[in-house]
């Protein structure tokens, strides 16, 4: 689909942006990272940290849940693409993939595929090779390409959701909560595909995901947010090191495994929000 980029070259920049629901709710403060070309960029966090709300300003889907940006900028290529729809967001080469694997549900798992070419222009066989790709990534949807995507397992809706994204030939996915609610054997089949879309394909990831633990092992960089900051950052390698993130989102400690009953929650806000 797309050739690798170069790794030390800045795909998109968010640069300290705040985010607003309803003119009142803050949800972001003040938040910036940066994604390198072809690389796995994983926002961590724990529930209403601020990681879905991220990936949505930058898509600019936050609009319909009734929430701006009002600070700051994203920055895809140089360019500012605050405002931007999300459609014309697809046709310069980023595309969400949701949380919660929407599909459309009264459709086949094939029809939900083709509806993400629907704003390609480069005629029916490139379609078609491109279709074939997905399936040579997701044997299993092809194998139910002609079944009602709403009859489909929880995994087989997750694969068709990033199957339709791959679909508009991106260069760059938002992938939110790729793992949630699927057993941890589909999960690590999830982040392999990811892993070999990225490593093949070229196609830029940045993700937001709770299991820590999984998105570190296929993460290149990351970044930790809390309440709508960020954190830490560094790469997967150093964050899956360092002490604080072992005790607060690995469960473990020097002493071992540690439950996050056992974690009183003041101690983490006081060593990175004072």
């Amino acid at each position: 689909m797309l050739d690798a980029g170069r790794p030390d070259t800045t795909l998109l920049e968010v640069n300290n942006i705040e985010v607003l629901y309803n003119h009142v709710i803050l949800a972001l403060k003040g938040v910036s990272l940066t994604v390198p070309q072809g690389g796995i960029t994983a926002i961590l966090g724990g529930n209403g940290a601020g990681k879905s709300t991220t990936l949505k300003a930058i898509s600019n889907l936050i609009h319909s849940e009734r929430g701006e940006v009002t600070k700051g900028s994203v920055l895809y290529k140089g360019q500012n693409i605050v405002g931007k729809s999300p459609a014309d967001l697809v046709s310069t080469g980023v595309i969400q993939v949701m949380e919660g694997r929407h599909c459309f549900e009264h459709l086949t798992v094939e029809e939900n595929l083709l509806t993400g070419a629907y704003t390609r222009r480069d005629g029916r066989g490139a379609t078609a090779a491109d279709l074939e790709l997905v399936y040579e990534y997701f044997p299993r949807l092809r194998e139910r390409r002609k079944s009602q995507a709403g009859y489909t397992s929880g995994g087989e809706q997750q694969m068709t959701a990033i199957g339709r994204a791959l679909m508009s030939r991106p260069e760059m996915i938002l992938l939110d909560e790729p793992s949630m609610g699927l057993a941890p054997q589909l999960v690590e089949q999830i982040f392999e595909i990811v892993k070999r879309l990225n490593d093949e394909q070229g196609v830029t990831f940045l993700l937001a995901e709770q299991n820590t633990n999984v998105a570190l092992r296929y993460a290149t960089t990351g970044f930790i947010l809390e309440s709508g900051r960020v954190v830490m950052e560094g790469s997967a390698e150093a964050l899956r090191e360092n002490p604080d993130v072992k005790e607060f989102y690995l469960g473990m400690s020097d002493k071992g495994r540690k439950s996050f009953r056992d974690v009183r929650s003041y101690r983490r806000r006081k060593r990175w929000l004072a």
